[in-house]
């Protein structure tokens, strides 16, 4: 049963007015639209209605299809067209031609405005929910999506919701509180600048702390420094790294196994504030906030108090990274977090790259008392990649370390002492 289902809200039409009064000349015009698109017409019915105050009436019909419906309804006093499409796909995908359908009609109403909408309905295998697509709200004003082949599990622990696909165009894919988080196909677009900006530029990591990143992604790309001695892996939701070791190896490839990983389940705040408060607390070389959004109850962890503890736990040379949102659909939010760090680290070193899964340019930073990670060339990098002998590396290299952090005009507006954003 499950289709693709379109409507429309057409108005100020400037068309033949007769389409929008005349029955005979709508079911004329939707049947030949309905063969144009390739669609199979059974049968037509149209209702005119009667003049009303000295003004023609409106036309209301349907048009019955062996692959569904077009509905059709007007409102010649205000210029209106409502449309609605819907397909079935049981045997074929037909929803390029519902849309071809819907874009003949839209040129032939002419509408000064239009309204539009796309609902998936239905699904192969309702108990799985395959076929659903899956959106996420960049801002209020913007979202996209993917579709979904198969829901693997679906769940709500005590922190948040989880939710882990199958997907045709990522593979398996991470969603939490109804955000992306991760996918298998993607994930190296993200996991390894997080890693390897900081772990890259410091000379020689001996101890990290990855604070959330309970999908295990930003840990298998530290663990990839041989150097690296010991990795503590602080994550809230157990939750998380139970489904990340069911589900995602694509993504954490097994790094949980790894004898040098610890796992630190519970509030990630207290954790670090236990290890400040105890003189022979740990220090680290490195570490990774790899956290939900800002704007999520991941929160406090972006604030002044966690980023001061998190300073405090830094080893002399030591680094910090973080992301801290998209500086297109984000702007406020990557201003604030650019303020508060410049306020607490001598070296801020934001930068940016685009991550398909999360559909935008994406902003990260990496801050520090002591090292700046600019600073070390490219030359540099490539050179500790080979004598490090990390290998399998498919987007991190010299000249892609120089280069995110060069900074377009926009993304410069942000950063401390730049006036007010503006978009």
């Amino acid at each position: 049963m499950h289709g693709l289902h379109l409507t429309a809200d057409l108005y100020g039409c400037q068309c033949d007015p007769a389409l929008l009064t005349d029955e005979t000349a709508l079911a004329e015009l939707c049947r030949q639209a309905v063969a144009g698109a390739g669609l199979s017409l059974v049968a037509q019915k149209y209702h005119p209605f009667p003049r009303w105050r000295g003004q023609p009436g409106g036309v209301t019909g349907a048009c019955l299809l062996a692959e569904s419906h077009l509905a059709v309804h007007t409102w010649p006093e205000r210029g209106g067209v409502t449309l609605d499409v819907y397909v079935c796909n049981f045997s074929a995908n037909n929803s390029p031609k519902a849309e071809a359908l819907l874009d003949a009609l839209l040129v032939a109403f002419a509408p000064a405005q239009q309204s539009t909408n796309r609902i998936l309905r239905g699904s192969d295998e309702p108990q799985d929910n395959a076929n659903e697509l899956l959106l996420e709200w960049l801002n209020a004003d913007c979202a996209y999506g993917f579709r979904a082949t198969r829901r693997l599990e679906t769940l709500r622990s005590a922190h948040q919701l989880l939710e882990v696909f199958d997907t045709p165009q990522w593979g398996r894919l991470l969603r939490i509180d109804g955000r992306y988080m991760t996918s298998e196909r993607d994930e190296f677009f993200y996991h390894e600048p997080m890693a390897h900006a900081a772990a890259l530029a410091h000379p020689a990591p001996r101890s990290a702390l990855v604070l959330g990143g309970g999908d295990g992604g930003c840990s298998e790309e530290l663990l990839k420094h041989p150097g690296l001695e010991r990795l503590v892996l602080a994550e809230l939701d157990a939750e998380v790294v139970r489904l990340a070791r069911k589900h995602l190896h694509a993504i954490h490839r097994g790094a949980f196994e790894d004898a040098r990983l610890a796992l630190r389940i519970g509030d990630g705040l207290a954790y670090m504030e236990a290890q400040a408060a105890d003189p022979q607390g740990e220090r680290f070389d490195l570490i990774v906030l790899d956290l939900t959004d800002p704007d999520t109850p991941a929160h406090p962890l972006y604030g002044e108090t966690a980023l001061r503890v998190a300073g405090q736990l830094l080893a002399p040379g030591g680094a910090l990274t973080l992301h801290i949102g998209s500086p297109v659909f984000q702007r406020e939010q990557v201003a604030r977090q650019l303020a508060l760090l410049g306020r607490l680290f001598a070296h801020v070193r934001p930068f940016g790259l685009y991550v398909p899964l999360y559909g935008c340019y994406w902003g990260m930073a990496c801050v520090s008392d002591t090292l700046d990670p600019l600073a070390v060339p490219a030359e540099t990098i490539d050179e500790r990649i080979r004598t490090r002998g990390i290998g399998a590396l498919r987007y991190y290299n010299g000249a892609v370390h120089q280069a995110q952090f060069a900074l377009p005009n926009f993304y410069r507006e942000l950063l401390p002492g730049q006036g007010t954003p503006t978009c």
